[in-house]
């Protein structure tokens, strides 16, 4: 039998800051130097909706670009819980999914 884990989408946009940088730096910083995270991957999205509605989308004569991101990682549930519960200040709960699963 697998051990379980728990999977974390955070869906984030570019330009968004967090207190101190970047908004998904902020993240990572957490995920790597504070809760030594087993496996984390960004995504940066060619096109989404924002908080709002409004498309957010890349093209070539865009110079400033606020494209949609998404952080993905997994680990043990109390490890999880404990990375959520230092995020819950920096993100909405709304943009936070998170799922069971076995890894094999």
């Amino acid at each position: 039998m697998g051990n379980e884990v728990t999977f974390v989408r955070v869906y984030l946009s570019e330009a968004e800051r967090g207190p101190r940088k970047n908004l998904m730096r902020e993240i990572l910083n957490i995920l790597q130097d504070q809760q030594r995270v087993k496996a984390v991957t960004v995504f940066r999205g060619i096109a989404g909706l924002g908080a709002a509605g409004e498309v957010q989308a890349g093209d070539i004569l865009r110079l400033m670009v606020d494209l949609p991101l998404v952080i993905e990682f997994f680990d043990e549930p109390k490890v999880v819980d404990a990375v959520l519960d230092l995020l819950k200040d920096l993100v909405a709960h709304d943009r936070i999914v998170t799922w069971r699963a076995t890894c094999r």
